[in-house]
């Protein structure tokens, strides 16, 4: 077992999916999509249903919850607003759009400590009114298993919340300024970067540092991971937003098939030394401007005895409303 692949996961389905027009100011990754609303919202939701097949098929636990709204366009990117933490420990999150606030939902959060061992939920989401901003694991790409938290600077990511993160949850903060393909400071930095047990993908010539960009190498590769080094094309293509999970039958790596498809012969190869890919197509939900690794919110906790768990709200029951 790596502590860095989580065994389960939380994915919202939406039903009334879009591209947020409030998040493309600093999001370069959105792209048009010309298609009727209904149009889009169905093929996000049929995308959706498929990715949660596939993963279950990998043996990977799935916590799937409805969203019904139209006032949270974004909601099927929960690991923004919610992480969760090897001892017991959820951080909730303060998110720099305001209509992305409204996705932070009580019921996943009561879910999480009916089925997992949940000792304390800090949650930082008040420090909105001071417009400071931390957005989960899209502003930082955490190294569980080495305590590091690496972070692209932007306005998603304040340095102040991010030092009082590290210290509650016992991470160091390794920052650096990166510039995304149309030259802009990268939004997220796991549009970047996905640290896997034994490799790690990372686009470092967005970093602008020459110095910088060597020291996050070198603390990448401390303990023996290979570097697939992604070009600007790859990461443009989402090659870097993947995660790796823990399956039924080894570790796997959640990837989008237009990221997949963008890696070349050798650098595939790396990555199969390590994890089996798991190709997901989400055209869709890539044109508003995250992949993969956003849809997914890894659980690192430790599951209740069946004794202790209460039983897990139908999607139905968990729509929000």
């Amino acid at each position: 077992m790596s502590v860095q692949a989580p065994r389960a996961v939380l994915l919202i389905r939406p039903h009334r999916f879009t591209a947020n027009p409030h998040t493309a100011e600093d999001n370069s990754f959105q792209s048009l999509d010309d298609r009727a609303p209904d149009v889009v919202a169905q093929a996000a939701y049929d995308e959706v249903t498929a990715v949660e097949a596939a993963l279950i098929g990998a043996g990977v636990t799935v916590h799937l919850f409805e969203d019904t709204s139209a006032e949270s366009p974004d909601s099927v990117f929960p690991n923004n607003w919610i992480s969760t933490h090897a001892g017991g420990h959820v951080a909730l999150y303060p998110m720099f759009v305001p209509n992305r606030r409204t996705e932070r939902r009580p019921d996943i959060v009561e879910m999480l400590k009916s089925r997992y061992r949940v000792q304390d939920v800090i949650d930082y989401s008040g420090l909105e009114h001071d417009d400071v901003f931390l957005e989960g694991t899209g502003a930082m790409v955490l190294d569980h298993e080495l305590r590091i938290a690496y972070t692209a600077r932007s306005h998603r990511a304040d340095p102040v919340i991010l030092e009082r993160f590290c210290t509650n949850f016992g991470f160091e903060p390794i920052v650096f300024d990166a510039l995304d393909p149309s030259g802009m400071p990268v939004y997220h930095t796991n549009v970047m970067m996905c640290i896997a047990t034994d490799f790690v993908l990372a686009g470092l010539d967005l970093i602008t540092s020459g110095a910088r960009r060597a020291e996050v190498a070198r603390r990448l590769t401390s303990e023996g991971r290979v570097i697939v080094d992604l070009d600007v094309d790859q990461i443009s293509s989402f090659a870097g937003n993947a995660i790796e999970l823990q399956g039924d039958r080894g570790r796997v790596l959640a990837i989008s098939s237009r990221a997949w498809r963008s890696l070349r012969a050798e650098q595939r190869a790396i990555i199969e030394l390590s994890a089996s890919p798991l190709v997901l197509d989400v055209p869709t939900i890539e044109r508003a401007g995250g992949s993969v690794r956003c849809m997914l919110a890894g659980i690192h906790l430790e599951t209740r005895p069946a004794d202790q768990a209460h039983s897990e709200p139908t999607s139905e029951l968990a729509a929000a409303q």
